[in-house]
């Protein structure tokens, strides 16, 4: 496993990989041509490309809290959907990667979804000898934005595949489910801003210190090839509020010299931003424990 980790004031960050799957490139780049997109992430002969479920993990040291920013897809898919999407764990799932790192599943005390897509949150439940979904996280808080919670269970019928109710309905019977608004704060340091492109109500935890920002970029950036601005993809509910997310955002975060952790890059897990005199571009890669 490719594993790193950092230190960015109080906060001990660690890589957290769940598992890899693979989706349809041009639902990844939408209207990018694939003659264009195909040179940053070849495709393979299903027209899919290989993608991470890459979450982040973060002690404190002020206040002891354990927090897990999404979990990956889990282990609960059928043989077909493991096909469809190609999931496998040849670099790491949830339990490895905690237990390289030293921690449980009961150490953690507060997960931070940034949207409840199954991609992102699917690690919150396995199935019991039943057949029946329940909750793997004993000790920890379920933190999502109040409006994803409403679009999560008021779905369009375009998006309304992504969501998965064997990872949401423990979710909701659970005493542990808080809502969050834009620019909460969780301890200083630590807070998110919401966006609402790829899926209304979508958040993305910044953690600074001094002059250090890392930004765990989720779906607005989900690789190192969606930096451009009109590189947006077909996944996301409303593309035009994406692009003008991007427009507002990346060059705060390039003036900042802020380090955007991916999600879904499967070979780059941090980039730097910068401007190249006529627009925001992507400058360089690294790893977490480069920072």
């Amino acid at each position: 496993m490719n594993l790193s980790s950092t230190k960015i004031g109080p906060f001990s960050i660690y890589t957290i990989e769940t598992g890899r799957f693979a989706l349809d490139g041009g639902a990844m780049f939408g209207v990018v041509p694939k003659t264009l997109w195909s040179k940053k992430i070849p495709a393979d002969d299903k027209n899919r490309i290989p993608m991470a479920m890459r979450c982040l993990l973060i002690k404190s040291d002020l206040t002891k809290r354990v927090y897990l920013i999404d979990n990956g897809a889990g282990d609960k898919f059928n043989e077909k959907m493991s096909s469809i999407y190609d999931i496998h764990f040849d670099e790491g799932s949830l339990e490895t990667s905690l237990e390289f790192h030293g921690f449980k599943k009961e150490d953690i005390t507060d997960i931070i979804f940034t949207h409840l897509h199954f991609d992102h949150c699917g690690g919150t439940t396995r199935l019991n000898d039943e057949g029946e979904a329940e909750l793997v996280f004993p000790n920890a808080r379920y933190w999502v934005t109040r409006n994803q919670w409403v679009n999560a269970n008021t779905p369009n019928a375009r998006e309304k595949a992504s969501y998965f109710p064997e990872n949401i309905e423990p979710i909701r019977h659970s005493k542990a489910l808080k809502f969050t608004s834009d620019g909460q704060i969780f301890e200083p340091g630590l807070s998110v801003v919401e966006v609402n492109g790829h899926s209304k109500g979508q958040q993305l935890p910044i953690i600074s210190h001094e002059d250090k920002t890392l930004v765990f970029a989720g779906d607005l950036i989900p690789t190192h090839a969606h930096v451009p601005l009109p590189w947006v993809m077909g996944y996301d509910m409303m593309p035009v509020i994406t692009l003008e997310e991007k427009e507002k955002l990346l060059p705060e975060w390039a003036e900042k010299n802020a380090f955007l952790y991916l999600e879904h890059d499967a070979h780059h897990e941090v980039v730097t931003l910068k401007h190249d005199g006529k627009r925001i571009v992507h400058d360089s890669s690294l790893s977490l424990s480069d920072i």
